[in-house]
């Protein structure tokens, strides 16, 4: 499995979109804006690749100077549990690391606390509701 870092609009770019719409969106009943997929430009884009297959995928922000706030991690359905979302958060928290970022937050599904607080993320806050599901921030010192 390779793991590397994307550019906005290319193929790979494409392949990511398609598979963030598959796993978050559509079984939410919602879909990206082109406003939306506009603002990835400034993104840092992760996919994990084998061959020219996209496997899983996650985003870093920039929120300031020390911290990095992960997004739209996924990885196809019939692959999770295998690996590949902790090797892409393991990869992404070298790159962060890598370009001085001290922290990284995030907006987790209830449904995957479990798998964050196994890599050492805690909760901090209340649940909370977003694109009409439970929510917690978690966030991890690098």
């Amino acid at each position: 499995m390779a793991l590397k870092i994307i550019d906005h609009g290319s193929r790979e770019y494409q392949q990511m979109v398609q598979l963030r719409n598959e796993i978050l969106r559509r079984p939410l009943g919602l879909q990206f804006t082109p406003e939306e997929l506009e603002k990835e430009k400034e993104e840092i884009l992760i996919g994990a690749f084998e061959e020219e297959k996209m496997l899983g995928c996650c985003m870093l922000i920039k929120q300031d100077p020390v911290s990095v706030r992960l997004r739209q991690m996924a990885v196809l359905n019939n692959l999770q549990g295998k690996g590949i979302g902790r090797a892409l958060m393991q990869f992404a928290e070298n790159i962060a690391r890598d370009r001085g970022f001290q922290k990284i937050t995030m907006h987790a599904r209830k449904t995957a606390v479990g798998f964050y607080e196994k890599l050492g993320y805690r909760v901090c806050g209340q649940e909370f509701e977003e694109v009409t599901i439970p929510h917690y921030v978690m966030e991890k010192l690098l």
